[in-house]
């Protein structure tokens, strides 16, 4: 049987940089220890990353590739399951590249390419969440006032966006750790969805209950 190919240098870069950043905060690593963790000299970092910004920056335009392909599916959502998978999936997505979002105050104001990015990121997931409450408002899962649909979908743009912000400030030792997630990321989908609650039919009022009771009995089972 043929051996895989060793992946390349400048990827397992970016994996192992991601890991570094997502444990110890983006401003406490320094592309020594990146080169350390990957027992490289600095020399063959830089040549494949010549600055610290250059890693960032390589790194967010995963996650914004990533990112985009996922909100594009918000119009196919049609009620309350839907809409849970659709937010669980997306708090998946904003915890896999969650340092961005840890030291993101710091981050814009030393890089501004990431600055005029991020608020095409926060344009571009209101879009997202306005096409949901409208698909899900043609399928009568919700009734909503038109007035009300913009304010509604910056809320939960803000609840998307901070959540990880708040699980921090909550649990600084172990809010970010692997072993955290799966709390996280249910609780940040319930606040985001508990926003529709007073614009959800009945049934489905119930059924976001439920899904919520399901979903804690078995975080809580696993982290038993």
């Amino acid at each position: 049987m043929a051996k895989k190919a060793p992946r390349r240098t400048a990827e397992r870069i970016l994996e192992v940089t991601l890991e570094l950043f997502n444990r110890f905060g983006e401003p406490n690593v320094s592309t020594t220890l990146i080169s350390a963790e990957l027992n490289i000299s600095p020399g063959n970092l830089y040549y494949h990353y010549p600055a610290k910004d250059e890693l960032i920056n390589s790194l967010f335009d995963k996650y914004e590739r990533a990112l985009s392909e996922l909100l594009n599916a918000s119009d196919g959502v049609r009620d309350v399951e839907d809409a849970w998978f659709f937010m669980h999936t997306l708090f998946e997505l904003i915890w896999q590249y969650r340092f961005l979002y840890r030291d993101l105050n710091d981050l814009l104001s030393k890089n501004r390419r990431l600055e005029t990015h991020f608020q095409w990121v926060l344009k571009n997931k209101t879009r997202s969440v306005r096409a949901l409450l409208d698909a899900m408002s043609r399928s009568g899962a919700i009734s909503i006032d038109s007035r009300e649909v913009e304010a509604t979908a910056t809320s939960m743009v803000v609840v998307l966006t901070y959540w990880l912000s708040y699980e921090y400030v909550r649990d600084p030792r172990k809010a970010l750790e692997p072993e955290s997630a799966q709390a996280a990321l249910m609780r940040g989908a319930q606040h985001v969805l508990n926003l529709l609650v007073p614009y959800l039919e009945a049934g489905q009022r119930q059924h976001l209950l439920g899904l919520v009771s399901a979903y804690s009995a078995k975080v809580a089972a696993t982290t038993a």
